[in-house]
């Protein structure tokens, strides 16, 4: 058998790896910071979720696609919480400074209803009076309800009130009603706005079955997508204000003999953390504790993001306030990764269309800002035309290199 020259063959294995790179490794994932203490009993098992796909999974940076912990190198370690996935990040640069499984596919409970005010609070008149409707009253038995009645009759911004303050699954399902025409399918029509406005904001892994965030089969989530979501919502000046309000008046309804009555702001954060601006809270009992909450300190602003918490040691705003504390002891140029904004998502979007288009491939998900998929490239092809050009010299050069071999040498 005729061998080819060390250096030729140094040359083919070379190429060749060029054209056809290893598999790509990834380092184990690092566990993040819990507690020790031990799992309720009685939970009911989680639904499974879709398979991880890398393009969404990096939205943002690519350390963020992982189970596990991604800090900045050199960071004080986190405090150990129950929360499964969390993330911190500034409201207003988008810097993420530390996460926990970011883009893990988890189930919101009530903190959906973030979801459904960043998709029709400025499309609903806060000062517009409404009526309910028995509709409105279809939710799970002894799940959380501000108290309207059918009949009554209700200023748009009383319902968010209700809705952001006592988590009421009937403001949620009035609002999505009203917000989507007010008819019958006024909710369908609601929770697939909600579900384009997830796809706007970049949130991948979040698609929406409620307005309300009481569990539907495939309904997800994650800490980054919240995280996306509570950046729009933070952003409106009606959602702070209400989100701030620590109690607030359900009017009467004499027409149908119902008194009124005050319901107070399930979010512990406002009245126990110095500078806080308010959040979410969430609870089923296969999502568990969920939670979303920011605050300011020293001219900058936080937000925080919880899935699948426990209430022991910690509850979930608790979990939320010191990761927060956390957070804000790291300097400001801190950074693991970037929320993404709609402009950024739709500038990938176009730039991806052409090619798409002339390839005839369509996916199902646009993908990610500055994270690409892998494919031939113009340098892939100049090396495969290379390799080609190489392979068929090479019965040549190894008949010169034994004819070389056969003469003597000159002296």
């Amino acid at each position: 058998m005729i061998r080819p020259p060390a250096a030729l063959s140094a040359l083919l294995l070379a190429v060749a790896t060029a054209v056809v790179p290893a598999a790509p490794t990834h380092a184990a994932d690092i566990p993040c910071p819990r507690p020790a203490v031990a799992t309720p009993t009685g939970i009911p098992p989680r639904p499974v979720p879709p398979a991880d796909d890398p393009v969404n999974s990096a939205v943002g940076g690519a350390a963020l696609a992982t189970h596990g912990l991604v800090v900045p190198a050199g960071a004080k370690p986190p405090p150990a919480v129950t929360a499964t996935t969390w993330i911190v990040a500034d409201l207003d640069t988008g810097e993420v400074l530390g996460a926990c499984g970011p883009h893990v596919y988890q189930t919101p409970a009530s903190v959906q209803k973030t979801l459904l005010a960043a998709t029709v609070m400025d499309k609903l008149d806060p000062n517009r009076t409404v009526t309910a409707v028995p509709g409105d009253l279809d939710i799970e038995v002894r799940s959380s309800a501000v108290g309207i009645v059918p009949g009554g009759k209700y200023q748009i911004s009383t319902l968010w009130l209700g809705l952001l303050l006592n988590s009421g699954n009937d403001a949620a399902n009035a609002l999505a009603r009203l917000a989507g025409g007010g008819g019958a399918d006024g909710v369908a029509r609601t929770v697939a706005a909600m579900n384009a406005e997830a796809e706007r904001l970049g949130a991948r892994q979040t698609h929406a079955v409620t307005p309300s965030g009481l569990d539907g089969k495939g309904q997800f989530t994650s800490a980054y997508d919240l995280a996306l979501i509570a950046r729009k919502d933070f952003a409106n000046a009606d959602f702070r204000k209400y989100v701030l309000t620590r109690s607030a008046q359900m009017p009467a309804q004499p027409q149908l003999k119902k008194a009124g009555f005050q319901f107070q702001n399930e979010n512990k954060l406002i009245f126990n953390y110095p500078g806080a601006m308010g959040g979410k809270t969430g609870f089923t009992t296969v999502a568990r504790h969920s939670y979303v909450g920011a605050a300011q300190r020293n001219g900058r602003r936080l937000v925080v993001t919880l899935l699948g918490a426990e209430a022991r040691p910690m509850r979930g705003w608790q979990q939320g306030a010191a990761l927060l504390d956390w957070g804000f002891a790291l300097p400001r140029t801190e950074s693991v990764g970037k929320l993404v904004t709609p402009e950024e998502m739709a500038a990938r979007q176009a730039a991806d269309t052409p090619a798409r288009a002339e390839s005839g491939t369509t996916p199902s998900k646009r993908a990610a800002p500055g994270v690409h998929s892998s494919g031939p490239g113009p340098m892939t092809v100049s090396l495969a035309i290379g390799i080609a050009i190489l392979l068929a010299g090479t019965p040549l050069l190894l008949l010169l290199t034994q004819r070389n071999r056969r003469r003597p040498a000159r002296r």
